[in-house]
């Protein structure tokens, strides 16, 4: 497990929880557990600790932070923003603060979660099962795998001088069972029952038969245990076997706790990178993604999941935090470990444009985003549509490529439901000018106005005759073919717009101008 740093602790729960006053020793130092301060009990040494001042006003706990320095701790944590700053700094310990009314054991809960449950770089928490796999197969007398109830392999056994066959050798080989419907029906046979199962060897030349046991947890079935039966099991190892699988539904849990802590700091601190409030460096070490080949900070890129909006209010939550899951595990699947959050309806994920563990690049984005709809599509039985932001040059831009994303969401419908911001650039650069243009009175205003004004007035079509002309690069047999009108139609219409309604047609900069209002203001859009 990596150690836990400070920056890595305010990355985590930073923000409203627990805010930093000053860092005299930087943010890398580490934090390796959080005590309460017990006035009525000698200050012990602890090299790293966080001190919770429990009973001490902030602006008393100036000798409070020169003690936590002489026993090696790394920072004290105060009630209320007037913490003995000075103090702090001249001690050379880190200073936080949390709310007034915080609740003591609430903040010492959260903190001690965050730092003693921190994921390791490898982020799987399963190591300890590898270690359960040899003790199994050393009492048991046989080759032992732990598989998940997917029938992926977990951990598997490696000590010397037991016997394995083909289905043992290929399943480590690709961490996966391999498939047949004979090894579905042993896997009906284990689920079913109530404890240890002996199995025949499956059809193959080598293939011997299995002693295996479902791991189980208040009647969740959590994976299962697998031992190879060469004829040499230890007499007890049924025994053996089934108390093998209570330290297994112990580890998976702890590795399942695990896991979803790491996605809920990791999805905290991507919210925090999508509005641009977390610090990129530290950001960067959390979730893996630090710098690239070239010493540069490595790309990424923001692609963002929205539900279509028929779905009914009632079922909007449910359904987007189910959509929230399934982004997870695709992205997960790809790219190992991942960051991606729900906000405000809107599910956001954080994709390398690097090499990731997979094979692929940044021009696959969208072919997963395309996967992740369709399936979204079949498991959510509701239309799902998904924008992918520029790529950026690293964490400190993630809020742009959010930007973006937001951006292609607002132009995708049923015709087009996955983009990339540079395959709508058109759209969403006009739809940022409608914007614009609307909020700038002097920028609003013009002649397209009057033009739209009399059409609604007099049932006349000089706004879609004008929009035409100017998309045909002022041709009038374009526009003529455009509106699937003469050519004499187009002029006619023109000549009045231009008597009627005072356009000059002839400056080419109010041409600019009244194309770019009737596009964006007027609605006309690329209508005809």
């Amino acid at each position: 497990m990596d150690a836990c740093t400070l920056g890595d602790l305010l990355d985590v729960v930073g923000g409203p929880s627990l805010r930093l006053q000053t860092a005299p020793a930087g943010l890398a130092v580490p934090v390796t557990e959080a005590l309460l301060y017990d006035a009525h009990a000698p200050l012990t040494r602890a090299p790293g600790a966080l001190l919770l001042a429990v009973g001490v006003r902030a602006s008393a706990a100036g000798p409070l932070a020169r003690a936590a320095a002489e026993a090696g701790m790394s920072g004290l944590v105060v009630r209320g923003p007037d913490g003995p700053l000075a103090e702090a700094e001249s001690a050379g310990v880190a200073l936080l603060s949390v709310d007034e009314d915080a609740a003591w054991h609430h903040v010492h809960l959260l903190l001690a979660s965050a730092i003693g449950a921190r994921p390791s770089a490898a982020g799987s928490g399963l190591g300890d099962l590898f270690a359960l796999a040899d003790a199994v197969a050393a009492a048991v007398g046989g080759a032992t795998a732990i598989e998940d109830p997917r029938q992926r392999i977990l951990a598997y056994s490696t000590v010397p001088g037991q016997p394995v066959d083909e289905d043992r050798r290929t399943g480590i080989l690709g961490l996966q069972v391999p498939g047949s419907p004979a090894n579905s029906e042993q896997y009906r046979v284990l689920f079913a029952a109530e404890g240890v199962v002996r199995l025949p060897a499956l059809e193959g030349s080598d293939n011997l038969p299995r002693l295996a046991v479902a791991v189980r947890a208040g009647g969740e079935t959590l994976g299962s245990l697998w031992v190879v039966d060469d004829g040499g099991l230890a007499p007890d190892a049924e025994e053996a076997l089934a108390q093998g699988a209570s330290t297994a539904a112990l580890l998976l849990l702890r590795a399942r706790a695990a896991q979803e802590l790491a996605r809920h700091q990791n999805g905290d601190l991507l919210r925090r990178l999508l509005d641009g409030t977390a610090d990129p460096a530290g950001a960067a070490h959390r979730l893996g993604m630090g710098l690239g080949p070239d010493g540069n900070p490595a790309p990424v890129r923001v692609a963002a999941f929205v539900l279509d909006s028929s779905v009914s209010a009632a079922d909007v939550e449910q359904t987007a935090l189910r959509l929230l899951d399934l982004v997870r595990l695709q992205c997960e699947a790809r790219y190992g470990r991942h960051a991606g959050v729900l906000v405000d309806g809107v599910v956001y994920a954080l994709l390398p444009a690097g090499a990731p563990r997979r094979r692929t690049n940044r021009h696959s984005h969208r072919g997963l985003a395309e996967d992740i709809v369709g399936r979204a599509g079949q498991a959510l039985r509701v239309p799902v549509r998904a924008g992918l932001g520029d790529v950026v040059g690293g964490l400190a831009e993630v809020r742009a490529s959010r930007d973006d994303a937001d951006l292609v969401l607002r132009v995708l419908g049923p015709e087009l439901p996955v983009a990339t911001v540079e395959e709508v650039r058109p759209r969403v650069t006009l739809l940022r000018l409608t914007e614009v243009l609307g909020e700038r009175r002097e920028l609003s205003a013009g002649g397209w106005r009057r033009v739209l004004a009399h059409d609604a007035e007099h049932g006349t079509e000089y706004a879609r005759t004008l929009v035409a002309w100017l998309d045909a690069g002022c041709d009038m047999a374009g526009a003529a073919r455009l509106l699937a009108v003469h050519a004499n139609t187009c002029r006619y219409r023109l000549r009045q717009a231009q008597q009627q309604l005072g356009i000059d047609l002839d400056d080419p900069d109010e041409r600019l101008v009244l194309w770019l209002q009737l596009r964006t203001l007027g609605g006309l859009g690329s209508r005809h």
